[in-house]
């Protein structure tokens, strides 16, 4: 029998456990899930304290423990340290972002697409590949490691952003999504913690979810990280690793200061976490900032792809990685792929080696230049961010509506996708009344502009 009586006592939560066999941890789980879909309990709401809902139930307190833990590596709880356990913010939101049906009356700007526009260039260099008789040996198995004049190749660009590494640690994937989810399978465990902005990818949040990863959102001050309590924050929150994409952070575009760099590669040296450093931006931003893969070379996994400053349909990153890691990445890359495609390898290193890239993303940047002047030409009343080579803004909504969710369904209704801030929160974390708007996924410039103008009547409601 319970040792308190709970008939006056408020709790956000006071479950029915009529089935109590075996586990009943798990029984305990599906009904704090169904609560949640049913609206019993809303994302941001406080869990009873554990010891408190194990005496309401009657259950020992390590049932509850366990209860919630389960709901935790699903993505349905947080933990905050000192605080509670809370109802994830983004509970009833998707982690999917790329449809697979295209409505045809719908101007898309939330998916992040780059400019398409000279993968003509692209295409043109392919059907002289495929004219070239050796091309016959890359449609055939090939070693998952890729050739050595692959990675020597890829070596050679990644010194030019300050990523010296040899290339016998360098990876290969397909796609920095999947070099993400070899390294969370090759290096993390369910249950593991790994610190990220509050605001984070979405195809990160995905992977963890999956594999039981759990997200932890890192203190921030108006949108940027607190270096001042990161070490105390990470030391308290038992964190194992750090993920960042340092440039064009995805999907509040801020790129990492010099400062913010060399804090987290101290901090990670101090503490032994594993960074993550996504470089998906990188070759389109002109900077010579050094990357966290050279403030901390023992400690630091980094992912170089070509999607978004060659084009996403080839499919290929490469991840350098300390040799302690090797091991690992190169097991859970096998298991995952076997092996990436050898021909699409084969192509990127032969684009690499031809003189055309740096063309190419010259092109690509004077694209995304036009279409954000655009942008910030119809906008320019509102609180928008993002630097003009930049994919995507972050668009602060006027004081009108009431959350991103709300204003994402009615400019869906008005013939436009953009995407809430809600889908890319982390953990508990109250999301800002903004959209990620991508300028660069309209096929032209024209449709950009209809696109952007239909959103400021979004806007306006009217």
């Amino acid at each position: 029998m319970p040792i308190n009586s709970f008939e006056n006592y408020h709790m956000s939560w006071k479950p029915e456990l009529c089935d109590r066999s075996s586990p009943i941890y798990t029984r305990l789980a599906k009904k704090l899930e169904e609560d949640i879909k049913n609206g019993t309990l809303k994302p941001g709401d406080k869990l009873p304290p554990q010891r408190e809902l194990a005496d309401y139930l009657d259950l020992h307190l390590s049932t509850i423990t366990r209860t919630y833990k389960l709901c935790e590596e699903r993505g349905l709880l947080c933990a905050k340290v000192g605080q509670g356990t809370f109802v994830a913010s983004d509970v009833h939101t998707s982690d999917i972002l790329l449809y697979s049906k295209e409505c045809a009356d719908l101007i898309e700007l939330g998916t992040v697409h780059p400019p398409y526009q000279d993968n003509e260039e692209i295409i043109k260099f392919m059907k002289k590949i495929f004219l070239q008789p050796d091309i016959r040996h890359f449609l055939e198995y090939k070693s998952p490691a890729g050739t050595n004049m692959q990675r020597k190749t890829v070596a050679a660009w990644l010194r030019k952003i300050d990523v010296n590494v040899g290339e016998e640690n360098i990876l290969l994937a397909a796609g920095s999504q999947n070099a993400i989810c070899a390294i969370l399978l090759g290096m993390f465990c369910a249950g593991d913690r790994i610190g990220t902005n509050s605001h984070s990818f979405s195809g990160l949040k995905s992977i963890a979810k999956m594999l039981g990863v759990q997200l932890i959102p890192l203190p921030e001050k108006n949108g940027v990280l607190n270096c001042n309590i990161l070490e105390r924050f990470c030391e308290a929150e038992n964190l194992k690793g750090l993920y960042f994409v340092p440039e064009y952070h995805n999907p509040t575009t801020h790129s990492l200061t010099d400062e913010e760099r060399a804090c987290i590669g101290k901090i990670a040296k101090k503490l032994d976490l594993i960074i993550l450093e996504d470089a998906i931006n990188r070759m389109l931003r002109n900077t010579a900032q050094r990357p966290l893969f050279a403030y901390a070379l023992e400690q630091t996994i980094h992912i170089f792809s070509v999607s978004k400053f060659l084009c996403p349909g080839l499919r290929m990153a490469y991840i350098s990685t300390p040799f302690s890691f090797k091991a690992a990445l190169n097991t859970a890359l096998y298991n995952m792929n076997l092996m990436v495609s050898p021909l699409n390898a084969e192509i990127v290193n032969r684009i690499f080696n031809a003189g055309i890239l740096d063309k190419i993303i010259e092109e690509k940047q004077i694209e995304l230049r036009k279409r954000n002047s655009l942008v910030n030409q119809l906008l320019g009343d509102y609180e928008l961010y993002g630097e003009d080579t930049c994919s995507f803004r972050w668009l602060m909504l006027p004081p009108q509506w009431k959350n991103g969710m709300e204003f994402e369904e009615y400019a869906k209704s008005m013939g436009l996708q953009v995407f809430c801030a809600e889908k890319f929160s982390v953990g508990n974390v109250i999301s800002p009344k903004a959209i990620r708007i991508c300028v660069s996924a309209p096929p032209t410039i024209e449709k950009l502009q209809i696109g952007i103008e239909k959103l400021s009547k979004a806007l306006l409601r009217v």
